[in-house]
């Protein structure tokens, strides 16, 4: 693994090395054995867009390693409008050892990676979530679910993070269901990948049939960041799409329920089931440090370090 811009960058063992990376330094560090493998190295974040839970694990992995990490806003460096994308990645890959890119389009990560010479991750792009989804499978493989046996149903917006989701669960083995109103599915590319991976996945309407014997359900805003001018139009096509308590009694007892955060309380989920015992966001939330910083460790070279 040189980059991860796509979960398609990923072999089944690379997922299971970065679980059990990630499972080790979690406990470790819980254990208060610390160790800092990436002294004098450093990481660039290049966000176009805000963030919360990406930046702060990313800064607080990277200096939990030992590392520097150095964060450039949209306003700060002007990414393809004051200086190419080229020339950014050029630059960046004389100063630090791996940038971490969330952009608006997929092209520019990709761009990135190809001319900086330094590993590169996606933190985000309109395509793709690939940390959020290896954070959120491990968070479902720690409580030591077999997730070869488990059905996913995602119920919205067949967005990014379901983008990565659906490729994941095709390397996983686990079998999704998707609930999306029509004309917001995923792209037929995507679920075309995860086929020939051997996924097994449905797309649907509706959320009764997506949601019915499920073990995991999980779902996201209606309306991400750059679609503020579609609320209208989503708040209508997205109204029967809601994760209730209503949808929660359609699945397995013991079902969890994932959100990538942040959510819009009341619309794509409501306070009780985001708050219920069975919502698992926080662990997902927190799993993004664990996470992150395998990524970190194995593309620096580090893997291998023991804290």
């Amino acid at each position: 693994m040189k980059h991860l811009l796509s979960i398609t960058d990923l072999s089944r063992t690379d997922v299971d090395d970065l679980f059990r990376l990630a499972a080790d330094w979690k406990a470790r560090v819980k254990a208060g054995v610390h160790a800092t493998p990436l002294r004098g190295r450093s990481l660039a974040l290049v966000f176009e867009k805000p963030s919360l839970r990406t930046r702060v694990t990313f800064e607080v992995g990277m200096a939990q390693l030992g590392g520097a990490p150095v964060y450039l806003a949209a306003q700060d460096i002007g990414l393809g409008r004051r200086e190419s994308v080229t020339d950014v990645a050029r630059n960046l890959g004389r100063w630090v050892d791996a940038v971490v890119a969330r952009t608006f389009e997929q092209a520019t990560v990709e761009r990135l990676a190809r001319h900086a010479g330094i590993p590169v991750i996606n933190g985000l792009s309109d395509h793709e979530h690939p940390c959020q989804a290896l954070a959120d499978f491990f968070t479902l493989w720690e409580r030591g679910l077999d997730l070869a046996k488990l059905r996913v149903a995602w119920v919205g917006d067949g967005n990014n993070v379901c983008h990565s989701l659906v490729l994941l669960a095709a390397l996983t083995g686990t079998e999704t269901r998707l609930a999306c109103p029509p004309g917001y599915e995923p792209a037929r590319a995507v679920l075309e990948t995860a086929r020939a991976l051997g996924g097994r996945v449905e797309v649907t309407a509706d959320v009764r049939e997506a949601a019915d014997g499920a073990d995991v359900l999980y779902t996201d805003v209606w309306i991400s960041m750059g679609q503020e001018a579609e609320r209208e139009r989503r708040l209508e096509a997205f109204s029967r799409y809601q994760l209730n308590e209503r949808v929660l009694g359609l699945a397995k007892p013991g079902v969890v329920v994932m959100h990538c955060l942040p959510a819009h309380r009341g619309e794509e989920i409501t306070d009780a089931v985001l708050d219920g015992p069975q919502s698992i966001v926080l662990d997902q939330a927190e799993n993004r440090l664990h996470v992150q910083k395998a990524i970190l460790l194995t593309l620096l070279g580090a893997s291998s370090a023991r804290p």
